[in-house]
């Protein structure tokens, strides 16, 4: 039996393996290992990641606006 487990959740640890940036993007390949991703280098890199990924576990959404990075008509 071939059981398949669920990624974990991905946390301040997990690392964008492009920069360094906090991971936000698990890309688990087809004959096993994951690549980790910002959120960045994960939306520039989905196309080719979709071709050849078996999943992609996407936390993008977890990020939130800063006042900082918020558009200034939400200031």
């Amino acid at each position: 039996m071939n059981a398949t487990l669920a990624p974990t959740p991905l946390t301040a640890a997990d690392r964008c393996d492009r920069c360094g940036a906090r991971a936000y993007v698990r890309v688990l390949l087809p004959r096993g290992g994951e690549l980790l991703f910002c959120a960045h280098h994960g939306r520039a890199h989905q196309d080719a990641l979709r071709a050849k990924a078996a999943e992609i576990q996407d936390e993008s959404h977890t990020l939130t606006s800063t006042p900082a990075s918020a558009p200034a008509d939400e200031r």
